[in-house]
């Protein structure tokens, strides 16, 4: 048996905001449109690999990310996956319950968390800083979250959002 995580990072958020707080922080335009074509992006993989549980960051701006994806699964917005370190997003993961999980969060985190998740990264120049919108396909041999350890993920797709919106032009 096998589990998948969809690893993204929030949409392009908006630094021009007057917002009280990061948190609090939306996303721009660009970051809009970036979100509703990763979800057709992630609608468009085979079914098998289709996520049936979301787990994020409770900040607005992965809330929006996550809302305009339109991906129609059961959604877990957590105070600890903001800004959460590797670990943190480990443990939140050992704890899913679907098979296939869908994770936002923020940087640098985020990168760091795809790097110690893979045995080897993707032949793909922006893995490395893993930009606003990258996302991720990993499948790991287990049949338990619970069993998830570091470096024993594989690649199956990797993307950003400049990508796909270049595609539908």
């Amino acid at each position: 048996m096998s589990l998948t995580l969809i690893l993204t990072r929030h949409a392009k958020s908006d630094w021009n905001t007057k917002t009280p707080s990061d948190h609090t922080r939306p996303l721009n335009v660009r970051g809009r449109k970036s979100a509703a074509v990763l979800g057709d992006w992630v609608r468009a993989l085979p079914t098998s690999l289709h996520p049936q549980q979301a787990l994020s960051s409770s900040a607005v701006r992965t809330r929006e990310t996550l809302t305009l994806m339109n991906l129609s699964l059961p959604e877990t917005f957590s105070e600890r996956l903001y800004l959460a370190t590797p670990e943190v997003m480990l443990r939140a993961l050992q704890e899913a319950e679907a098979e296939r999980v869908l994770m936002l969060g923020h940087n640098p985190g985020l990168a760091e968390f795809a790097h110690q998740l893979v045995d080897h990264a993707p032949d793909h120049a922006r893995f490395e800083d893993y930009p606003t919108g990258a996302t991720t396909v990993i499948r790991f041999d287990i049949s338990r979250w619970s069993e998830l350890r570091f470096g024993t993920g594989s690649v199956l797709d990797f993307v950003v959002p400049r990508e796909l919106l270049a595609e539908a032009v």
